[in-house]
Formats: structure tokens, C-alpha cells, sequence
């Protein structure tokens, strides 16, 4: 009993000194006790190999401070560089954008000073892309979000994706993706849902839902928020790099979401329809005839105030044009001019008494531009305000490129 509670002593005591980095015996001093009794033999060695566990103890724990304080220390770094690039507001007008001429526009300046596709955060930050995997994982939820957001890949323009995105892609365990379709132009700004991927549930993480806009140009901006946990965080699908290279009269299309291309967009049929009247009498030369009543004027082509027609587009049209007359022996005409040419002509001719009029068409293709007109060349027409005797009308049939 007595060598047992010796041992026990003597263990409790090393132990105690160990742990604290103090160790009070080494090999050599227990070696020395072999002319001693069994029992502080026996203790002594228990009390070497306590010492020598508690100091393995110690060191393992100076090993994971020190990987954590690497870990960190990377975190931070990481953290650092992000905030360093998106904390620096840019103010760009995006690559493919026409509309640089109209800069110096007054009017338009504070309404771009406003809008979010002319003023946000580059965030160019390769570890987002769908395909990435790293072994650090990254957390948005540390990220200090502020304002409006575009991702780039590389130097270019790209997009977050509409499908759910591989656990661990990303940079993350969980990647966030949009639970809904990009908006149009005309939507304005929308909010739009967070998904995260994880555990083979495409929206096991209900994040909080951003900001999105469309931007003249074909990209995309988002007022990004932090996520509800970690690890979460953004992603940029790198699928969409061809979106960024569509001009401004493409749209990036999918059918599966995957595999993207540039469509040019077709641009919708003009409706042009025009049809006047002049409620009185010509006599004589009338180089151009002002046909002041007009009824229809669809697509803005005929102005009153010059009595021509300018074509708005390329395009096949059809023109008509009429005239009344009813002095005997006379002869009246109407040329109908395009483009300072002669191109057709209204006559009539009364041989005896009475009132003779006359209706005539012509068809042709015009370039847009292009002017059309009325002449009275000689004779006499007649009209008044409900007659409608003397008119000159006109339609797109088709429209070409």
C-alpha cells in the first residue's frame, strides 16, 4: 500500500510539472536510481513517462496554435486582398457600349451618376468560377459587401449562373447561384433569390436574396449581401464568358443553361402608314402640293408643314395619289416625285361637261431617307373639305435590312 500511494504521488506531481514545460527529471537522473528499492524505482519510471506524454501534450498544442495562426493569418490575407479590390469603387461605361457619344450630354449625367451599371465594383477574383476548387475554403459572410457588383473571370465580363452549381466549386463548400432568370432590360432592378448547393440539395442554403440589373452592353450587375452562414459564397460561371463578347444588338442565349452564343436580336417590322388630303383648289404649276388634312400618319414619315413623305427604313413601298377636275377641254396632271425624279402621274382630261377624276399608284423600293412628293404640273383640281378628291397616301409593304 505504501509503494502504490508512493507512485501515485510521485506520477501526479510529474505530471503537473510537465504540462507546465518544467520537466524535473531526464534519463540519465532515472537511471541513477538502480540502487535504490523497486518502489522508487518503479516510480520513478512512471514519472518519466508521464513527463514524457504531457510534453508530447504540449508540443501538439504549440503545432495547432501554430497552424491556426497560419490559417488565419492566410484568412486575413485573403480577406485583406478582397477588400482591397472591391473596396474601390470604379466608374466605367462597359465594354460594347454605343453610347460613349452621349457622355457629354448634360441631362443624361445625373441619371448615370445614379444608375448602377455606371457605377460599381470590379470583382475579379478567379476562385469564384464554377470550376474552381481550392483547399482553403472561402466565406462571403466575412466579405464587408458595399454597393453594386460585376464579376469578371480573368479581365472578363461574366456572369453568376442559373443552375445549381457542384458542392465545393466555387472556393467554397456551399456555392451560391441565382434561384431565378436574369432580368430583362426593361425590368429595371429585381430581387432575385440565393441558393446554396449542399448535402445533394440544390437550395439546402436559403441565402439572402440580392440585387440584379441588366446593363446596356449585355452584363450584369448585383448588390450582393452577406450570406446566412459558412462556408457560402458567390460564384461566377465561367460558362457565360461568351455573354461579355455580344454586341449591342445581340442577346447571350441558352437552351440548357450550359453552353452559351451570341444571337443578333431581329429587329421588330416598322409600321408605316401615311394618308392626307388638300380640302381645296389648285391651279396652274404647284411645285409641291401641302396636303394640310392629314388623317393617318403612323410611323411619323409625312410632315404636314412640307407635304413630303421621308421613308423611315428600307423598304418596299406603295404610294397613291388623286385629283378631280371639271373644266371642259382641259387636261390636269399630278406627278408624283421620289427623290427629285418623276415617277408617275394622276391625268385627267374633261371632254365634255362634267367631273372627271382620277386615282393612280406606284410601288418601289426606297432606301430610308428618301423623299416623296406631290407636284400639280398644270390644270385645274377641285376639292373641298369633305370631298377628299385630292389626296396622296402611302404603306410599307416590307421592310429589308
Amino acid at each position: 500500500m505504501v509503494v502504490l500511494a508512493l507512485v501515485v504521488f510521485v506520477t501526479l506531481s510529474s505530471c503537473s510539472l510537465g504540462c507546465s514545460g518544467n520537466r524535473t527529471s531526464s534519463v540519465p537522473k532515472l537511471w541513477s536510481t538502480e540502487n535504490q528499492s523497486m518502489a522508487l524505482q518503479l516510480a520513478a519510471v512512471f514519472k518519466e513517462m508521464e513527463s514524457l506524454r504531457c510534453e508530447q501534450t504540449t508540443l501538439q498544442q504549440q503545432q495547432q496554435q501554430q497552424q491556426s495562426a497560419l490559417t488565419q493569418m492566410h484568412v486575413t490575407r485573403e480577406q485583406r486582398g478582397e477588400r482591397h479590390e472591391v473596396g474601390t469603387t470604379v466608374l466605367t461605361y462597359g465594354p460594347n457600349d454605343d453610347e460613349e457619344d452621349d457622355l457629354h450630354l448634360s441631362g443624361e449625367d445625373s441619371k448615370r451618376r445614379a444608375d448602377p451599371c455606371f457605377h460599381y465594383t470590379v470583382l475579379d477574383q478567379p476562385w469564384r468560377a464554377t470550376n474552381a476548387t481550392t483547399k482553403s475554403k472561402m466565406c462571403d459572410r466575412n466579405v464587408k459587401w458595399k454597393g453594386w457588383y460585376r464579376l469578371f473571370y480573368q479581365g472578363k465580363s461574366i456572369q453568376m449562373p442559373e443552375r445549381c452549381v457542384p458542392v465545393d466549386k466555387c472556393g467554397t463548400h456551399s456555392p451560391l447561384w441565382l434561384a431565378g432568370p436574369h432580368p430583362r432590360m426593361r425590368d429595371g432592378i429585381v430581387t432575385r433569390k440565393v441558393c446554396g448547393h449542399w448535402k445533394k440539395k440544390c437550395c439546402a442554403f436559403k441565402s439572402t436574396p440580392i440585387k440584379v440589373k441588366k446593363c446596356r452592353g449585355n452584363y450584369y450587375v448585383y448588390m450582393f449581401a452577406p450570406p446566412t452562414a459558412c462556408y457560402l459564397a458567390y460564384c461566377a460561371d465561367i460558362n457565360t464568358l461568351v455573354c461579355g463578347r455580344c454586341r449591342r444588338n445581340q442577346s447571350c442565349v441558352s437552351r440548357d443553361r450550359i453552353n452559351w452564343r451570341c444571337k443578333t436580336r431581329k429587329s421588330p417590322a416598322r409600321k408605316i402608314h401615311f394618308f392626307a388630303s388638300f380640302p381645296g383648289q389648285l391651279k396652274g404649276k404647284v411645285n409641291r402640293i401641302k396636303y394640310s388634312k392629314v388623317l393617318v400618319n403612323v410611323g411619323r414619315g409625312f410632315s404636314r408643314r412640307t407635304g413630303m413623305f421621308r421613308a423611315p427604313v428600307n423598304g418596299v413601298y406603295q404610294f397613291f395619289f388623286s385629283t378631280q377636275s371639271a373644266n371642259t377641254g382641259q387636261k390636269t396632271d399630278l406627278w408624283l416625285v421620289v427623290n427629285s425624279y418623276w415617277v408617275a402621274v394622276s391625268h385627267t382630261h374633261v371632254a365634255r361637261p362634267s367631273s372627271v377624276g382620277n386615282l393612280s399608284t406606284y410601288m418601289t423600293f426606297l432606301r430610308k431617307g428618301a423623299l416623296i412628293y406631290v407636284t400639280h404640273n398644270c390644270g385645274r383640281s377641285w376639292a373641298n373639305a369633305a370631298s377628299m378628291t385630292i389626296t396622296f397616301g402611302g404603306s410599307l409593304l416590307a421592310q429589308w435590312k
